[in-house]
Order: structure tokens, then sequence, then C-alpha cells
């Protein structure tokens, strides 16, 4: 491995630590626990009706799946950096090019793989 490919993994690891850390602020912020999968979540009172709380609810709950899959995929690659394994397709097991790494640094396969899926 190069200086420059060294340099371009300590930087994609840093980014993911630093999106991990912003996901699970995030979630929490949302009033829900990054370590659970639970979604039970207070709701303000004051709502004038049902409806709207059922919509609210529905917004948070939405975002909050959404918030905790992006973790999961986050927490997953940066899994993959301490079992050596970042950077490897998880489909064929060839490598996953810089350029796909850097613009989605928890990309799971190559893009030849992600093709065929897509």
């Amino acid at each position: 491995m190069s200086d420059t490919d060294a340099a371009s993994l300590q930087r994609l690891r840093s980014s993911l630590d630093e999106h991990r850390d912003s996901l699970r602020r995030e979630i929490a912020e949302q009033g829900f626990d990054p370590d659970s999968q639970d979604f039970g979540v207070a709701l303000e009172r004051g709502f004038a009706d049902g409806g709207q709380v059922t919509a609210e609810r529905g917004r948070l709950l939405t975002l909050a799946g959404e918030l905790r899959s992006s973790l999961r995929d986050v927490e997953h690659a940066l899994a993959k950096f301490d079992q050596g394994t970042y950077g490897n397709c998880e489909r064929c097991g060839g490598a996953i090019s810089m350029e796909r790494l850097e613009a989605i640094p928890w990309a799971r396969l190559c893009i030849t793989c992600k093709q065929r899926r897509a």
C-alpha cells in the first residue's frame, strides 16, 4: 500500500468516525436512544388533534429509522476497518475503488456488483 493510499484510508476512517458521532447526536436530538432499536418517543402535549400527533409520530419514526440505518452502515464500515477488510467488496471480494469509497465511505459493494444488483 502506498503512502497516498494509507493517507486516504486514514482520512476515510476519520470521516466515518465523525459521521458516526454526528448520526448518534442527531438520533439523540430526536429523542431516541442511538443504541436501542426501540422507537418509543414522547410527543409534546398540546397538539390540537390526534391526527396531527399521529402524523408527527410517523415522521419521527421514519427519520429515526433512516438515521439508524445510516448509523448501522457506518458502524459496519468501521468494523471492517478493524477487521482489515475495509475496501473489499462483500459480493466478489475485489477491491472497491478509492473514488467510490471517497464518495460513499460505507460502500459495501464495488461499482460492478452494485450495478448488477440495481
